[in-house]
């Protein structure tokens, strides 16, 4: 006989058309109802994820939480969805997924004895590929998710083994028709009896009121105990999905496979609300270096500073929800939000600059007449090739002059140009020059002060950005590249007007329901001036400023004469409304693939225009048929945005959308109405990278490089003092380069430190990681796009061991 698996549950968002402290209340009104549901049936099962909530109530109802305790510990309070929230499975780095699980499985061990064995993003908006493998290191081996649904993602049946890149499994399921009930549940669980698979006699239907909490009431459970008596051919059971997958496997059912990433379902979230995308980028980043640079003090110095880490990955992590960080909430719940990130950023910012001087102080400076010592710090695991801003000058410790040379560790000179400074007062000066930094570690350079030299005379400033490498050319006209022309190799990137912002109608919701491509042009930015402002030893600048209505985008490209790359930092003054702003760059290729990067990987599209979701890079190569049928393409790296598409040999990258806030259809806006809120209006700062490259994008080390953009090497300007300290150090290397370091951090129980890498490029390799301060090297397989944790101890004797996110051992 089929069997119909009744899954009570109450989704709660606990932001979305209402700010958190709203939430906050539901989520106790919605605990207390379900409890009392519980009392009074004693068959009734209840389903809640999301470790968040659990937390609140510990802290602010101990005598409810003391109940929720003893009804999981009977089994009939079923905890699922092993993280903190249920948030945006797109737009979180792979990081912020394993920090999920880390503190939201260590949270349900602890105070309740159990962990989830089931994912459960039932509302989030699409799914990313690397999930499964995500899944199983989060100690879960089942998922639940609705969207997208079947008119946006065809799947061969509602039940499926979900596979990623590295060969892991989860089972899954998508619900039928929705996660929570209004109307009247037997209307629902007619239609859920006609949705079972063919040779499945198993299916979940979910019911309970939800998105503002509530749960089951005690209407549903006497509907589905009615129909308990009156249908015949199926058995109605009250059940959680543990429950029903452990089923799944007794029946040792034929289930089909599916491999890659569940898309599409609204795909402006992947863009809506620019400001809470950058925060969350920033956040996540500054978190991860200050753990490292935090190990890295405790190695060095015997002081290891994690004050409120926990914390500040907390607030990150609430604010994934996927109606925060996929844009779609109301104006006022992002100045919670705001304030959310700023405490995370602030949390790691007192925390690396604790670690950071705890060593810089203790190097051994001897002191120089008009030199100023500045100490550079790499948060990677590969040695860096950075470019490093210094401001100097007028007070304190400080080098005055109108020339500078800058000399590395060993005393050898390296490149070195004045540049504009911050601060706009006379005797205030800025340097960049050329680091080398170790891996993981940091580099001593002395900044001197010498008598001007003659200032050679430069051509005349033509629009060309040039070096050994490349050559750039712009176009007045468009204030954009015309040419970006591989000196070495030959070959002709642009096919076109490349770089040209081009302004797309957009008159869809919040959340683009129903839409998959922005291709509507209605403009394009129109320069008001093209500039050379910077031609020296160690790079040049071309500033374009360019206006659409009442619009302005200012965009300064920069070449750094060792790198073939083009480096763009821009501001954009957006006063538009249902409009979005794309950059085009189109490729000269015949035959071309698309990369998308995406947590813990890649994957690779169709170039059809569709909008994808996209982390750090994106990257199209393919042959150029005409010149000796040479493999080469461009990437290109961001600091912020999670949007893109391709559309044959064009990539465009989505900067913003302008819809009304929390505008869901079938509302009809009122065109006479002028009191709406936009997102995205005034001033936002975004930098992307252009990188063309020889081969493919895997050989262009595209995920280093965007390693590099988000999280820069951390300059101190130190003085003069004894120390005991060498003048540079290494604290880590990695064999192989396609092997990358994810995370390094204080572990969280024992005594020691978490090492977290993963495989880039989809290849079977053996790395050896060395921790040259532990005196300890890792020696570990990769399949290709593998994550792996090891533990590794403070005790000398002990030998490093495979964890998973939890921090287990496997």
């Amino acid at each position: 006989m089929k069997k119909l698996y009744m899954i009570g549950n109450a989704h709660l968002d606990p932001v979305w058309l209402w700010p958190w402290q709203e939430g906050f209340q539901e989520n106790k009104a919605t605990c207390r109802s379900v409890l009392e549901r519980l009392s009074e049936y004693e068959d009734v099962i209840f389903t809640s994820s999301s470790a968040q909530f659990y937390e609140w109530i510990e802290k602010n109802d101990p005598e409810m939480f003391a109940e929720i305790e003893k009804r999981v510990r009977e089994g009939r309070w079923v905890i699922c969805g092993g993280w903190w929230v249920q948030p945006d499975c797109n737009i979180p780095c792979g990081e912020s997924f394993a920090r999920h699980a880390l503190l939201a499985q260590n949270y349900f061990k602890e105070k309740f004895g159990v962990t989830a064995k089931t994912g459960y993003n039932v509302d989030s908006f699409g799914h990313q590929g690397m999930m499964p493998q995500i899944l199983q290191l989060s100690g879960m081996e089942n998922y639940v998710f609705m969207r997208p649904g079947p008119h946006e993602k065809g799947l061969p049946a509602r039940n499926f083994i979900w596979e990623s890149d590295d060969g892991s499994k989860v089972h899954a399921f998508r619900l039928p028709f929705s996660y929570c009930t209004f109307g009247r549940l037997e209307d629902h669980m007619r239609a859920c009896k006609e949705e079972f698979d063919a040779g499945v006699d198993e299916l979940m239907c979910f019911y309970g009121v939800g998105n503002h909490g509530g749960g089951p009431t005690i209407e549903n459970i006497e509907t589905v105990k009615k129909l308990q008596k009156e249908w015949d051919d199926i058995q109605i059971i009250f059940a959680d999905p543990d429950f029903y997958f452990e089923k799944l496997r007794e029946r040792k059912y034929e289930l089909p496979v599916v491999h890659g990433d569940l898309q599409h379902h609204s795909s402006g979230c992947y863009s809506a609300e620019s400001q809470v995308k950058r925060y969350n980028r920033k956040a996540e980043n500054a978190l991860l270096r200050a753990e490292k640079f935090s190990v890295m003090s405790k190695l060095i110095t015997g002081h290891g500073y994690t004050e409120g880490l926990t914390e500040g990955w907390k607030r990150v992590l609430f604010n994934q929800f996927h109606d925060i960080l996929a844009g779609t909430s109301i104006q006022k719940a992002y100045e919670d939000t705001r304030n959310e990130f700023g405490e995370a950023l602030s949390i790691a910012a007192r925390n690396e600059n604790n670690s950071l001087q705890a060593i810089s102080f203790h190097i051994g400076i001897e002191q120089e007449e008009n030199m100023l010592p500045a100490v550079v710090f790499n948060p990677h695991g590969w040695e860096v090739e950075e470019y490093v801003e210094v401001e100097t000058g007028m007070f304190g410790n400080s080098c005055r002059g109108e020339s500078y040379i800058v000399k590395d560790s060993s005393g050898h000179v390296v490149p070195s140009q004045k540049i504009s400074s911050d601060a706009k007062v006379n005797g205030r000066n800025r340097i960049v020059f050329q680091a080398c930094v170790p891996s993981l570690g940091y580099a001593v350079f002395r900044i001197y002060a010498v008598e001007p030299e003659q200032e050679q005379e430069h051509a005349p400033c033509a629009l060309v950005l040039e070096n050994e490498k490349v050559r750039v050319q712009f176009e007045e006209k468009t204030g954009a590249m015309v040419s970006i022309w591989d000196k070495e190799n030959k070959i002709e990137y642009c096919d076109g007007v490349f770089g040209r912002a081009v302004v797309v109608k957009d008159n869809s919701d919040t959340w683009s329901h129903g839409v998959t491509r922005f291709h509507e042009t209605e403009g394009f930015f129109v320069p008001q001036s093209v500039k050379k402002t910077e031609d020296g030893p160690v790079r040049s600048s071309i500033r374009v400023i360019s206006k659409y209505k009442n619009s302005t985008l200012v965009q300064i490209y920069t070449l750094y004469k060792e790198d073939s790359s083009v480096r763009v930092s821009a501001k954009i003054n957006w006063q538009e409304n249902f409009r979005c702003v794309k950059i085009q760059f189109p490729v000269a290729l015949d035959q071309y693939r698309g990369i998308y990067e995406i947590p813990f990987g890649c994957i690779e599209k169709a170039c059809n225009g569709e909008e994808e979701p996209v982390q750090r890079w994106m990257d199209l190569s393919g042959m150029q048929e005409g010149n000796h049928k040479v493999i080469c393409g461009v990437g290109i790296l961001n600091d912020c945005k999670y949007s893109a598409c391709m559309e044959h040999n064009c990539m465009e990258m989505t900067v913003l959308r302008s819809p009304v806030y929390a505008h869901h259809n079938p509302y009809i806006l009122d065109e006479e109405e002028d009191d709406y809120q936009f997102t995205d209006q005034g001033i936002q700062n975004f930098c992307y990278t252009i990188v063309p490259h020889l081969g493919t994008g895997k050989e262009a080390h595209l995920v280093q490089r965007a390693e590099e953009l988000n999280q820069p090497c951390v300059t101190v300007i130190e003085t003069y003092h004894k120390g005991d300290y060498p003048q540079k150090a290494e604290l880590m290397t990695v064999s192989e380069s396609h092997v990358v370091l994810s995370a390094l951090k204080k572990a969280e129980k024992d005594r020691g430190y978490i090492v977290r890498l993963y495989e880039t490029e989809g290849k079977e390799c053996r790395a050896d990681i060395c921790l040259h301060f532990l005196e300890k090297t890792i020696h570990a397989e990769f399949k290709p796009y593998e994550i792996k944790t090891f533990f590794v101890s403070e005790s000398m004797d002990a030998e490093p061991s495979k964890v998973n996110f939890l921090e287990w051992e496997e």
